[in-house]
């Protein structure tokens, strides 16, 4: 799969956001090795702690049906300009999808920005620490 159509999917991911109290709707389309596509968006909550983003919301999805090879995954937002994973999206995504993983971000222009997850977590914690 082209990485454009997996950003039109992450587009797409993002109307079915629910972002109650935000008004800002992000969609995130996670490619997984078999080429199938497992979508996210925000949800949010009243208490704001209990609010989960839609990186980890596709992640989530994709490990419990069973998935556990990633290829990228793409993220689409309301802003203007690119949005990036937060910190706590970019570790669960470390330790489902590892450090190879491509990040592509989508801007309101249909432009992509793409990244390895590496680049984004440099000097990251993950399983290695644990051993």
């Amino acid at each position: 799969m082209k990485y454009e159509e997996l950003a039109k999917k992450a587009i797409e991911a993002k109307e079915k956001a629910v972002p109650t109290y935000s008004k800002f709707h992000v969609g995130a389309a996670l490619l997984t090795e078999d080429d199938e596509v497992i979508i996210g968006g925000n949800i949010e909550s009243a208490s704001y702690g209990l609010t989960i983003c839609a990186e980890r919301t596709a992640v989530f999805t994709a490990v419990i049906e069973g998935k556990r090879k990633f290829k990228a995954l793409a993220i689409a937002s309301d802003a203007e300009g690119f949005t990036s994973p937060c910190g706590a999206c970019r570790q669960v995504m470390l330790d489902q999808c590892g450090h190879d993983l491509d990040v592509v971000l989508v801007n309101k222009k249909n432009e992509l920005k793409i990244y390895k997850l590496k680049e984004l977590i440099p000097h990251s914690f993950d399983d290695s620490e644990l051993r």
